[in-house]
Order: structure tokens, then C-alpha cells, then sequence
């Protein structure tokens, strides 16, 4: 995924924005939830969902900046046992906050897909 750079208009002037930046401080939100084991990059190729590591968490997810409003796709894997509608929520909540609180920008849509579930010790 190619980072692009978006543009927004302040009182004080403009603020070029990376998307990979903005990735990033999703991801990080992501997997500090409880329930979420990490973030997942999806091999078009055969279907399968791989755990990332920490430094590549932004590959698990696709930032779109439109008219100061984001909108921002994760893909997780969650832990076995834990009620998948309840970690999304607390997901969405919680980085819907991060972000608008990191960008002071609006968070338009935050959309979850659970690409895996994993055991944990």
C-alpha cells in the first residue's frame, strides 16, 4: 500500500498529512484493545491472513483522507473466545478517539474485518 499525502486547509495555514503516519497511530490503538491479538496482512494471492509484527502494524490497515474526514479499514485478528462484536466495538470507539484526537480531524468510519482467530496462551 503506497502512502499518499493528503492536504488540510487550518486557520493558521496548510497541513500535509501522510496516511501512513495516520496508520500507524491506528494500528497502535488497535492492539492495545482487549481481544485483538494484532494486526493481519491478507496474501491476495492464497487467501491468508499473517499476524504482523509491531513495526509493520500499518500494513494491516488502509487509511482513506477525503474532505478532512477519514475513514480507516483494520484488519485484526482476535483472540479465541472473546465476544467479536464487543472487541469491535471497543475497537471502533477507541481508535476513532486516537485518531481524531492525533489528527484533529474528523473520524468518518472505522470498519473492522476479523481476517483470523488465534488461541492464546
Amino acid at each position: 500500500m503506497a502512502s499518499i499525502n493528503k492536504t488540510m486547509d487550518t486557520q493558521l495555514g496548510e497541513v500535509l498529512v501522510n496516511t501512513d503516519v495516520i496508520a500507524k497511530c491506528a494500528g497502535s490503538a488497535a492492539v492495545e484493545c482487549f481481544g485483538v491479538v494484532g494486526m493481519a496482512a491478507i496474501n491476495v494471492k492464497d487467501g491468508i491472513a499473517k499476524l504482523l509484527k509491531l513495526e509493520n502494524l500499518q500494513q494491516g490497515v488502509k487509511v482513506v483522507v477525503n474532505e478532512n474526514k477519514i475513514t480507516i479499514n483494520l484488519h485484526i485478528i482476535v483472540s479465541y473466545g472473546v465476544s467479536i462484536s464487543a472487541v469491535a466495538e471497543n475497537l471502533i470507539g477507541n481508535v476513532k478517539y486516537r485518531v481524531s484526537e492525533f489528527t484533529g480531524m474528523e473520524v468518518e468510519a472505522v470498519n473492522v474485518f476479523v481476517e483470523g482467530v488465534r488461541a492464546i496462551d
